[in-house]
């Protein structure tokens, strides 16, 4: 990725945060399994996969669209908080591999950074707070601080503006396909890490690079010259 040499440019990297930050996906998908053998709702894990990386609205309509009057969406997902706070409160969140190297390399090359996760600002302030890394971001974009949900690209658009960089200036780490899809939407440039979902063909083309892990992402955008 050359053009991060370029001198001059002003770069801000964007984050997702549940999948990127925090190991959050693997803890979500099994209180949403939960749920369903709850409610008796079957294939719960496809329609999981179309929910990652969107907001609470679209969700919902997921999975009316999957079950229709079969399930209240509102009622199963607040059945599925519940779960995941349950297992919070028992495990805590585990921090991502990586995910402080990188900051910090990050803030020790002065590149400016912000959160723009689909999930509110409450709860995204608050699991940055106590794992100490809010501190580190520059901005903090919700989902309940837009008018629309990933793949459309206006959260990166705003987390973006809040850092004062162009959106072709940024990077942004995802893991999930809405969300890169809505990256490479905004025209910048999409860094993928996997988590609980595999690279497809077309996360190959719209991602610039698909990378296994933080540590790797650090490397590499260090290395860039970001």
């Amino acid at each position: 990725m050359t053009v991060f040499q370029q001198p001059g440019q002003r770069w801000g990297v964007l984050f997702d945060m549940d999948g990127v930050i925090f190991d959050s996906e693997t803890v979500s998908v099994q209180c949403w399994r939960k749920a369903a053998d709850e409610l008796g709702l079957e294939g719960i894990d496809r329609v999981y996969t179309r929910c990652v990386g969107t907001n609470i609205a679209s969700s919902k309509a997921i999975l009316t669209e999957a079950y229709g009057e079969r399930v209240d969406p509102a009622a199963f997902l607040a059945l599925t908080n519940r779960f995941y706070d349950e297992a919070c409160a028992a495990d805590g969140l585990p921090v991502k591999p990586g995910a402080p190297e990188l900051l910090r390399a990050l803030r020790e090359a002065g590149v400016p950074m912000a959160i723009a996760s689909s999930t509110s600002r409450d709860y995204v302030t608050r699991e940055l707070r106590e794992a100490g890394l809010l501190p580190y971001f520059d901005a903090v974009i919700c989902g309940d601080m837009v008018t629309k949900s990933k793949p459309d690209p206006e959260i990166f658009l705003k987390a973006a503006e809040a850092l004062g960089v162009q959106p072709c200036d940024a990077v942004v780490i995802e893991d999930s396909y809405n969300g890169i899809r809505a990256a490479a939407a905004g025209g910048m440039h999409p860094i993928m890490v996997p988590d609980i979902l595999p690279p497809t063909d077309e996360m190959r083309r719209l991602a610039e690079i698909i990378l296994p892990s933080l540590f790797e992402v650090r490397d590499f955008l260090i290395g860039a010259g970001l």
